[in-house]
């Protein structure tokens, strides 16, 4: 089971890496990765568990965030109470966006960054991402709201970014006017 130390730090110069494109068929190791990724995020997000195992809560994380730098990310949504939506997505690759930007109101929040940020971060309400799954079998997957946020905050990490690089230090709230908050 993923444990909090096992996720790296945002002053780790290993989440500046580029991660690499995924062979398939994936590795019996990339797929127990996948699968405690997706069981961190699960129980990260019930109280009792999270509590009970010191989790941090989270909605998504990054194969590089294990210090694997591979192409790969999961979201976990809980779109109701104890009902969770998981996306494993595999090389994964944003095709196409609206033209809306939207920002998390309360700020964005990363399982590698251990600080509040002030700041909004300008994402897109609606993405549509092309990716493979487990199996390698090619997806379409369209989000909106605050799994279009954690997809394209995910695809960062993939890319070397954090969200902290987003915020203009000089006007962290910059054209915050011209975004819909969420």
């Amino acid at each position: 089971m993923i444990k909090m130390r096992d996720i790296l730090d945002e002053k780790d110069k290993r989440l500046r890496q580029v991660s690499k494109e995924v062979e398939f068929p994936l590795s019996k190791k990339d797929k127990e990765t996948i699968e405690e990724m997706i069981e961190y995020l699960t129980n990260s997000q019930i109280e009792e568990m999270a509590e009970k195992y010191n989790l941090r809560p989270g909605m998504g994380l990054a194969a590089i965030q294990l210090g694997i730098p591979k192409r790969y990310f999961v979201v976990v949504n809980e779109y109701d109470e104890g009902q969770f939506e998981t996306y494993v997505m595999i090389n994964p690759r944003m095709i196409s966006n609206s033209v809306e930007k939207i920002y998390v109101d309360q700020g964005e929040g990363c399982l590698s960054v251990n600080r509040a940020v002030e700041g909004i971060i300008p994402r897109y309400a609606r993405v549509t991402f092309e990716a493979y799954d487990i199996e390698g079998r090619k997806i379409n997957v369209r989000a909106r709201e605050e799994v279009a946020v954690a997809f394209q905050h995910e695809l960062d990490h993939l890319n070397g970014m954090i969200f902290t690089d987003h915020i203009d230090p000089k006007n962290p709230f910059k054209d915050q006017e011209k975004m819909r908050a969420i």
